[in-house]
């Protein structure tokens, strides 16, 4: 039992901290934030921020896959769920796509956020758009065409827009790739 209060209280924290620091990092940037910023925002100390991540990279990383790694099992169950391919495809691009903007659209530094994560974790910006790439052409054959919906879907980011309009955007590129 103390192992399972222990584990969750863990969980808990590392929460805590990325949340804080996803604060942090779309108000003042990624350079301007510092630990002491993410622990004062956690309200945690900085020991504590250290026993969980090992620097400000290893939070941002660590955030990246936070912000994405409970959607993808969703996104599975949408896959393997009823509907029409059009139907599959925006559901899986509001839990990948649209959602994820709604936590960082209206930020003063959003698109410093986006510039950070291909710059300084191409890595980690990776492997999300290979999953991404992995659920689009689920639904989206072949490849190339999988490949032009995303490039599309990325274009529809290009001015910052808010979430409704994201969304509109959306259904409308789908209703061109599935009539």
């Amino acid at each position: 039992m103390a192992d399972s209060s222990g584990e969750a209280r863990d969980a808990l924290r590392r929460k805590a901290i990325l949340e804080a620091a996803r604060g942090c990092f779309l108000q003042f940037g990624y350079a301007k934030t510092s630990l002491d910023d993410i622990a004062q925002r956690a309200n945690l100390s900085r020991t504590l921020i250290y026993k969980k991540f090992k620097n400000k990279e290893d939070i941002f990383s660590g955030l990246l896959d936070f912000m994405f790694e409970e959607r993808y099992p969703r996104a599975d169950q949408v896959l393997a769920g009823p509907g029409s391919r059009r139907d599959k495809l925006l559901q899986v691009y509001e839990l990948l796509y649209v959602e994820p903007w709604g936590e960082l659209a209206g930020t003063p530094m959003v698109a410093e956020f986006y510039e950070v994560c291909s710059r300084l974790f191409p890595e980690v910006d990776s492997k999300h758009e290979r999953l991404r790439l992995k659920y689009t052409q689920a639904l989206l054959e072949p490849k190339e065409i999988a490949e032009l919906f995303m490039l599309a879907a990325d274009g529809l980011l290009s001015d910052l827009p808010p979430v409704r309009t994201l969304r509109r955007r959306l259904q409308l590129l789908a209703e061109r790739f599935l009539p």
